[in-house]
């Protein structure tokens, strides 16, 4: 168990700050802009890596767990014990956020339906970050802004470089890798960046835990129908679910193709 507990621990840091962040700029304007959200979203996965890796790798993310399974050798047997120690993190740390931050919703009188609070949770696509409440509820016209087929390719692709640069960062015949206790700061970095260019679109997932486990917990904690299935409706399983997965098979898929074997054991930068 010391191996789920440990993401369940990783998964709720980065859960905790990155949402908690999204709770800060939503709630309270604190933050000027994408990439003061992104950094905070990196730091915290650089954050939770560090306090998880040595355990259980510092996955903190199913679509990862799944990639290392299919490609880096990781027992079947640890997988599904990885995803529970994952979602109950990122379950977990949007309770506590609910908590610290509830009274701050009621006090600006935001209704318990609301997409403008419901997104510090779970995500959707096109990103409301810029559209009043009731017109993103009401005005469909987000819908041709970032099409189903759109949100899917952009967390596909965003998790494809996610997978195909950890891959690159944590090959020890990469000459090139950083010194193992800088990597996970590259890996948060990479995060960073992947935000920056694709939260606009889709609030920018790639990983199914940061997204269901926090969009449960909205289910559950009043948002109803809001939060699951959401305005998108099966597009919020396609998208932040499966796309990240499918995105990080490839990725890991396509290091393994075209990079990996030009290396060697003693290959220098």
């Amino acid at each position: 168990m010391r191996k789920p507990l440990a993401e369940f621990i990783g998964t709720f840091i980065l859960v905790f700050f990155g949402c908690g962040v999204v709770h800060t700029a939503t709630l309270y304007d604190a933050q000027m802009g994408i990439w003061q959200i992104a950094i905070v979203w990196g730091l915290a996965v650089a954050f939770g890596i560090y306090v998880s890796g040595v355990i259980s790798g510092g996955h903190l993310n199913p679509a990862m767990t799944l990639a290392f399974a299919v490609h880096r050798q990781m027992p079947l047997r640890e997988v599904v014990p990885y995803w529970i120690g994952q979602l109950a993190g990122a379950f977990c740390a949007a309770a506590v956020l609910f908590v610290l931050f509830s009274p701050t919703m009621k006090a600006h009188e935001y209704e318990s339906n609301s997409i403008v609070t419901a997104r510090c949770y779970g995500e959707y696509y096109s990103s409301p970050h810029a559209v009043a409440d009731g017109d993103w509820q009401n005005n469909r016209d987000w819908e041709k802004q970032v099409p189903m087929h759109a949100a899917f390719l952009a967390e596909a692709i965003g998790t494809f470089f996610l997978a195909f640069i950890v891959f690159a960062l944590i090959d020890h015949r990469n000459g090139a890798r950083p010194a193992a206790h800088l990597t996970p700061l590259f890996i948060g970095l990479t995060i960073a960046m992947l935000i920056s260019l694709i939260a606009p679109l889709t609030q920018a997932c790639f990983n199914p835990a940061r997204d269901f486990g926090p969009r449960l917990f909205a289910f559950l904690a009043g948002w109803g129908s809001t939060a699951i299935p959401g305005p998108n409706g099966h597009g919020f399983w396609t998208v932040y679910i499966v796309a990240p997965c499918v995105g990080s098979v490839l990725g890991g898929l396509c290091y393994d193709l075209t990079i990996r074997p030009g290396l060697h054991h003693d290959q220098k930068c």
